[in-house]
């Protein structure tokens, strides 16, 4: 495999952080699973770390400065550092969702910006 990148396998687990297992270095990363009716059990914030959330499957809410959200698979939710926030799961059904924590104000670029078409091609091309 290239030096330049990574791979790994998630599992079933309840919670897993990708920083460590794929060296990440500008963001970390979080595949998250609630059964049913289950929820994160503390609220939180964060000094410098805005969130962006992402249900993949199931249902739920998420709770931020006393407002309540519905979320739903196909569903992303961004929370600024200094949101109070909560999540659970759904009465009915369970929740599965990654959640990106980067540096508020740090993104220098993004696809259209810090993208490079380089030369080669890919085999499938």
């Amino acid at each position: 495999m290239s030096k330049n990148c990574e791979l790994v396998s998630v599992g079933e687990e309840p919670r897993t952080e990708l920083h460590d297992r794929l060296g990440l270095t500008g963001c970390e990363v979080s595949v998250n699973r609630l059964p049913a009716g289950a929820a994160v059990p503390f609220v939180h914030a964060h000094k410098e770390n805005e969130e962006l959330y992402g249900v993949l499957q199931g249902s739920g809410e998420i709770w931020v400065d006393g407002e309540v959200h519905a979320l739903k698979a196909g569903d992303w939710f961004r929370v600024s550092p200094a949101g109070k926030r909560a999540i659970r799961a759904a009465q009915s059904e369970g929740i599965v969702f990654i959640c990106v924590q980067t540096k508020a104000g740090s993104l220098g670029g993004y696809t259209m910006t810090d993208g490079v078409i380089c030369e080669g091609k890919a085999p499938w091309l």
